[in-house]
């Protein structure tokens, strides 16, 4: 699934979720599922908030994406979902025709990671305009081999893992990279599960993947990013080029979106409260880059006075800015 270790070891805590069917029939379940990358730091409060709630409530956490995860979201069937994306239109669409109504709260940063294998000793920089040649539609079954992406490159294969098709990380990067979301060369070996892309291109000197900072961090032995170039020379991710806004356009906000009606419960309102306390120290943890206090701050007050929707109108914005995302959230 998406278990993803860190620095205290954490069990998943879908894992958790299963085992306390058994020691705790009678809980109140609270409902997630979505985006692997916002995962690791859903699945460390949820492991926290079940410990603190003793027994008293369940949180169940999965993956399918932030597309798939908008799905059920809208279709009223979890309460929170992840999200490494803002909501779409069709999506808002879907919630507004089921009555589905929410409140959207940014957790975190993250540093989507363009890494190659470490035996890879000639791409230590890739500018945007070469991230394009490889992943464009037009690159299918065309663009193979690394030397036809710049010739001073090896005559290696170009072996390409990406994101899923409904993954908000895939959404992100086709836009960020080729400059329309989804608009993508089909020929790569795709997952909604970031370690499956891990392995891969750990396991392949010709390989190059993309995924959020947190996967690339705790596998950074097996694994070398490449700094990226988008015309002012190559930056490598890093909590100082999040936080100055210099590693773009590779740098994003990730959410949770919570069902208002699904607040209204004293168990998931607890959860929301407990997420947003303990999300400065868990998104550390879990290798993201957290947001100032007062952003979390925000999303209690926004789910205090029922200001629900988004800030960003049902599109997926590239080169956004810690900053820029606070003014907009505080606008809403």
């Amino acid at each position: 699934m998406g278990k993803l270790r860190n620095s205290k070891g954490r069990t998943s805590a879908v894992f958790i979720g299963l085992m306390s069917l058994f020691g705790a029939a009678n809980a109140d379940i609270i409902k997630i599922d979505g985006s692997s990358t916002v995962f690791p730091i859903t699945e460390a409060v949820a492991e926290d908030f079940q410990q603190a709630m003793k027994g008293a409530a369940r949180v169940t956490v999965g993956i399918s994406g932030s597309g798939g995860g908008f799905k059920k979201f809208c279709r009223g069937e979890i309460d929170i979902v992840n999200a490494s994306r803002p909501i779409l239109q069709e999506e808002m669409d879907a919630c507004k025709r089921a009555g589905v109504q929410y409140v959207e709260m940014p957790v975190a940063f993250d540093a989507l990671t363009v890494a190659v294998n470490p035996r890879n000793n000639w791409s230590k920089t890739i500018t945007i305009a070469e991230l394009k040649k490889m992943w464009e539609p037009a690159a299918q079954r065309k663009i193979t081999r690394w030397r036809q992406v710049n010739p001073a490159w090896p005559d290696e294969p170009l072996k390409l893992y990406g994101a899923g098709a409904d993954s908000g990380t895939f959404d992100y990067f086709t836009e960020a990279v080729v400059g329309k979301a989804k608009s993508s060369r089909g020929d790569f070996t795709a997952s909604e599960d970031d370690n499956v892309l891990v392995q891969g291109v750990a396991s392949d000197k010709s390989g190059l993947g993309f995924f959020g900072f947190a996967y690339y961090f705790e596998n950074q032995n097996k694994l070398r990013a490449v700094a990226i170039d988008a015309g002012k020379g190559g930056v490598l991710p890093s909590a100082k080029t999040v936080q100055d806004g210099t590693y773009q356009p590779l740098s994003r906000p990730i959410f949770i979106y919570v069902n208002l009606k699904s607040a209204d419960k004293p168990e998931i309102r607890r959860f929301v409260e407990f997420y947003m306390k303990n999300a400065p120290e868990l998104v550390k943890e879990v290798k993201f880059f957290p947001l100032p206090a007062h952003a979390y701050a925000t999303n209690l007050d926004h789910l205090d006075k029922k200001k629900v929707g988004t800030v960003f109108g049902g599109r997926s914005e590239v080169g956004l800015s810690i900053e820029e995302l606070l003014k907009r959230e505080a606008s809403l």
